[in-house]
Order: C-alpha cells, then structure tokens, then sequence
C-alpha cells in the first residue's frame, strides 16, 4: 500500500492492522533534485520495519525538470540522482519508481464525480480541460491546439460554471503540478510552460534515453530496478510533450538502453486510458521489463472522457491481467510488487484529509478484490 510517510493521514499502525505486509513509499520531505543520504533512507527503512512491515518500493525518486529539459543545472541533478540510486541500493530496497511527465505529474478535471452507487471518484472530461485551457489559464496560442468546434463547445460549458466551480476546477489542475501546496497563479504555470516552449516530443525523448543511459547502469550496478510510470492522461495536454504513452514509446526506451535495469511500472489505469493501447499485448511485449503493477481500472466514453471504475470492472479486462502476472511470477520463480492504485471516496469516509484517489476504505476494498482475484486463479494453476 501507498504511504506517503509520517505526515500521512495513515499511520502504519492502522496499515499493519488492515493485513498489508509491503509498504510504497518515498522521502517526500526532500526537495527535487537533491541527494537521498544512507541515514535518510535507512531512518524511513527502520521506521517501517518496527511496525512489522517491509518497504519494498521506492515510488517515486523524482526526475527534476532540469533534467527533462536539458537545462540549467541536470548535469548536477544526474550527478545526485546516481548517487541516491547508490544508497538506495546500499539500504536493499530493488525497485524505484518515477516518471518523465513534464510539469504535471497527472491531471484530472474531477476529484469528486458522484458514480451510480453514490461514492466519489476521479474523472477526466476533455471539454472541461479544454475551458480550463482555453478561459481560465489563457495559455499562449491555446487556440492551435483545439478545433472551432471544441472551443465553443468549451465556451458554452464555461458558461454553465458558477464562480465557485471554477474555481474548484482551476484547484483540481494544480494538484498534478509537483508542489501544489503552494500558491500557483495562471502567471506561474504559464511560465512553466514557456520553458517547454521549444520541446517537442522528440525532444523530450531523447532527453529521458541521455538520463536512462546514465543512471540505467548505476542502478544495475546497485541492485536497482527502474520503473517508469506511463503519462497520465496518456496523451497530450497543455501543449506539453507525451513519450511514455503508448506501446511505440516503451519499445523505443527499452531498445535504445537495453539493461534490463531499464523496466517499467505498469500501471494498467494509466495505459488503459487511451483507447489505443492493448493492456495485455502490451504486457506480453515487455514482461521481463516489469518490475512493479499498478492495478485499478478505468471506464472510457467516445467522447473521450474517463473514470475510476471498480478494479475488477471496467475496460481493463483484469482477470486476464492477473492471469499473466501469475503466470510470469511462476515461470521466473520471482513475485512482483503490486499495489491496488487509487481507490473511491466512501461517504464515511469524506471528512477525512485523504490525498486525491487514497482513501483507505476504496483501495482497501481493491486490495481485497485483486487479492480474490490472484488466490483465485492460482487454485486453477495449480
């Protein structure tokens, strides 16, 4: 389960109770681009470890945007990167998980869409981020990005917006920016994503195979394994460039740094959000490559929205996913990390402070599910 350490809503006293053995974790206190000491990780390590539980992945050690642009000081960055991947593998923990999203680590339009059985979940709306785009933040040449029609379909939404919705909205899209707490202004984000002006797909590409082909080889030689998260969305937005969102895109990464130190989180959500992904071709494609699951489900609509959906039903067909999983753990005699990601807000739960998607009740409840799931099929391999 997701911990995001001792300032968590969660105690790992209630975590234990609730029969959760791994703990997903990270030193969130440290700023981005800084260097994980030894005693650091080992204080968080020990931590964990009294309370009877193992932290058996790092999610995530963050990739400073220096280094995604090319710029400013990511010589340096790189430089601490290697030297925290180094620690890491010093303190015995194997799997780090991060991502190379630009700016945004991953944007949702709702935090709080009601579903039929009255619970809350994320969801994503196209025309709603587009307002948000086009009215509210004002981003420069904003209009090349959409069609006539999506721009007055966006302009008559936005004036169905009470002030106060608005303002929510403006609210839910900084929570993908790394920082959030602080006090974001259009003028802020807008400068952000000038510094991305000039970066393109391509770009960004190739900026992630230089960092890969660096910190890829220290992480084997520490007994590291990578895990990089899919976009979320995967695709565009903003403007901004997109490489881990399709199955092109991780054949392209894994082929141009071919250590298997090199791998993937796969976060069936993530992936399964674009229509033109097969979750399952996609497994079998880079199996070896996988060292840590993300499972949750999503339901799509053609008009391109999505949501959170239970984790046994949506457009990811789960059970087939679980087959795989278990099957490859059995061939490699080896067992995956997997947490159940995100989860829906229970009404009895809605006063608590959670962090967007990590209610206890809703993840637990996928925990559950999965773990009926796995014991389940296994009677079947056997």
């Amino acid at each position: 389960m997701r911990w995001y350490g001792p300032n968590d809503v969660l105690s790992l006293k209630e975590l234990k109770q609730a029969g959760i053995t791994g703990i997903v974790t990270a030193l969130h206190e440290i700023p981005v681009g800084e260097i994980w000491t030894e005693n650091a990780i080992l204080e968080r390590k020990a931590e964990i470890e009294d309370h009877g539980l193992e932290w058996s992945v790092i999610e995530s050690l963050p990739v400073h945007e220096d280094i995604k642009k090319r710029s400013g000081n990511y010589e340096q960055y790189i430089e601490n990167y290697k030297i925290s991947l180094r620690n890491i593998g010093k303190c015995g923990i194997e799997v780090v998980a991060y991502n190379f999203m630009p700016i945004l680590d991953w944007v949702r339009t709702d935090h709080y869409f009601e579903n039929k059985e009255g619970a809350t979940v994320l969801r994503y709306d196209p025309v709603t981020f587009a307002f948000f785009d086009l009215f509210l933040l004002k981003r420069k040449n904003v209009e090349k990005d959409y069609s006539d029609a999506a721009i007055a379909e966006a302009k008559e939404l936005g004036e169905k917006l009470s002030s106060g919705e608005k303002e929510q909205l403006f609210k839910s899209i900084l929570l993908g920016l790394p920082g959030s707490k602080e006090n974001f202004t259009p003028e802020i984000i807008k400068d952000l994503l000038d510094s991305y002006q000039h970066i393109n797909d391509e770009n960004l590409r190739e900026n992630l195979v230089s960092f890969l082909s660096e910190v890829a080889p220290v992480a084997e030689e520490s007994g590291v394994k990578l895990a990089i998260h899919p976009d979320d969305p995967p695709f565009s937005v903003l403007g901004l460039p997109r490489v881990v969102s399709k199955q092109e895109d991780l054949e392209y990464i894994f082929s141009k740094v071919a250590t298997n130190a090199n791998g993937l989180c796969y976060c069936t959500g993530s992936l399964g959000a674009n229509p033109n992904n097969d979750v399952l071709e996609i497994f079998d494609k880079f199996s070896d490559r996988i060292h840590f699951l993300h499972l949750r489900n999503v339901r799509k609509e053609a008009s391109g929205v999505f949501m959170e959906s239970d984790h046994l039903d949506g457009d990811v067909p789960m059970t087939e996913v679980m087959k795989r999983i278990l099957k490859l753990q059995q061939s490699a005699q080896k067992s995956l990390p997997m947490r159940p990601d995100h989860g829906y807000l229970h009404s009895m739960e809605k006063d608590k402070n959670y962090y967007v998607g990590y209610s206890f009740i809703g993840r637990l409840k996928g925990l559950a599910e999965l773990r009926g799931l796995e014991l389940g099929i296994l009677e079947t391999l056997k």
